[in-house]
This record gives C-alpha cells, sequence and structure tokens, in this order.
C-alpha cells in the first residue's frame, strides 16, 4: 500500500471515529448516550437499567461551593430529588473527579455527606476516569440532564438560572430542571432545554 493510500484510509478511521463521538454525545433532542458505572454500593448500573423512566443525571463534588449552597446550606436539590422520587423519576449523582483528586469521595464520605446533607438520589456514581463525563460534556457541578422514558435528552444545562454562591438567590432564581421536569411529566416541550450550567470545574 502506498504512503498515499495509507494517509487516506488513516484519515477515514479518523472521520468515522470523529463522527461516532459526535453522536454519542448527550445533544438535547437525540437519545442519551448508554454508559455503565458502579455505584457506592459496588453495584453495576446502566442508564439502560432504566427504560421507560424519566432519568436525571446531576453532575456533583460534594466540597464545590455551588453545590454546597444546594445541597448543604439550602437542601434545595435533596428536596427536588425527592419530588422527582415521588413522581418516579430516576436521579443518579455523578462525581467525575479523578481517583485521589479534589473532590473524589469514597463510599464512607459520600455516605456522611448524604447523611449530613438529607442527599437522596437513587444512586451515587463514581466516574474516576471521567469517561462518562466527558461523554456527556458534563463542565461544571452541578450540571444536570433531563431524559425522557423513551430515552432522549430533553434537557441540559444549569440548575437555575442565577449563578451564585448566595443561598437567597434561590427562591428568586427560575429552576430549569423543576420546569424541564413538569414538561416531560406533562407531555409538552421544554421551553428552555439548554442553558448555561454554571458552578466549580469538574476535575478530570
Amino acid at each position: 500500500m502506498t504512503t498515499h493510500r495509507l494517509r487516506s484510509c488513516f484519515a477515514a478511521v479518523t472521520a468515522v471515529v470523529f463522527a461516532a463521538g459526535l453522536q454519542a454525545a448527550a445533544v438535547v433532542g437525540q437519545l442519551a448516550p448508554e454508559f455503565t458505572l458502579k455505584d457506592i454500593t459496588g453495584t453495576t448500573r446502566k442508564l439502560s437499567d432504566f427504560k421507560r423512566k424519566t432519568v436525571v443525571l446531576d453532575w456533583v463534588t460534594p466540597e464545590c461551593p455551588f453545590v454546597v449552597k444546594h445541597y448543604e446550606n439550602s437542601g434545595n436539590i435533596p428536596a427536588l430529588q425527592k419530588t422527582a422520587a415521588a413522581d418516579g423519576v430516576v436521579w443518579l449523582s455523578i462525581n467525575s473527579a479523578a481517583a485521589g483528586k479534589q473532590g473524589d469521595f469514597d463510599a464512607e464520605k459520600v455516605a456522611a455527606w448524604a447523611a449530613k446533607t438529607g442527599a437522596a438520589p437513587t444512586a451515587y456514581l463514581r466516574d474516576t476516569d471521567g469517561a462518562v463525563g466527558k461523554l456527556y460534556g458534563a463542565k461544571t457541578t452541578p450540571h444536570l440532564f433531563v431524559i425522557t422514558p423513551d430515552g432522549k435528552v430533553v434537557y441540559n444545562g444549569a440548575i437555575d438560572s442565577i449563578r451564585s454562591t448566595d443561598v437567597i438567590d434561590i427562591a428568586k432564581a427560575e429552576n430549569y430542571v423543576t420546569a424541564a421536569l413538569a414538561a416531560v411529566k406533562n407531555n409538552v416541550a421544554v421551553e428552555k432545554s439548554s442553558t448555561q450550567p454554571y458552578g466549580c470545574s469538574v476535575k478530570y
């Protein structure tokens, strides 16, 4: 095979891999990418385990001031988790901090954090190699996605409309996730399906 043909072959393969990567991204209106992670009990969880359920993916690092605002200082997200669970929604908290880096919590630390904050996700998943976070394009903590029972991403972005660490702002903000879940429940389009997430950068 000539050098020219080898280069052409390599370019074609690269294009296919690049296109596959684009298709795998979490794009509003398209199917959510499948993933497999272990939760803090050691149980393997797949997104496809929750077919026919509305699913929220919530990227967290417990020590991030923005996460502290919505969990520890206000109970905002724990309350939302419990309300969502009552409606049959699956809530998966994902920590994509690299193993041993700032924000990486082991099972014991997660249990203590959940007891302290009242966090009530369906499962807390560790993504220590960052593969799932990068697959979804998770940028900050928090960064949330809402997935419909038929597997489509209908929301990607911030928890709400006010970028701050002040608890007082929660009551004044528009909660995008609450609105998205209500839209899915009522079988109507999500009005604001994509927003800019805010928070601490994910420590890949």
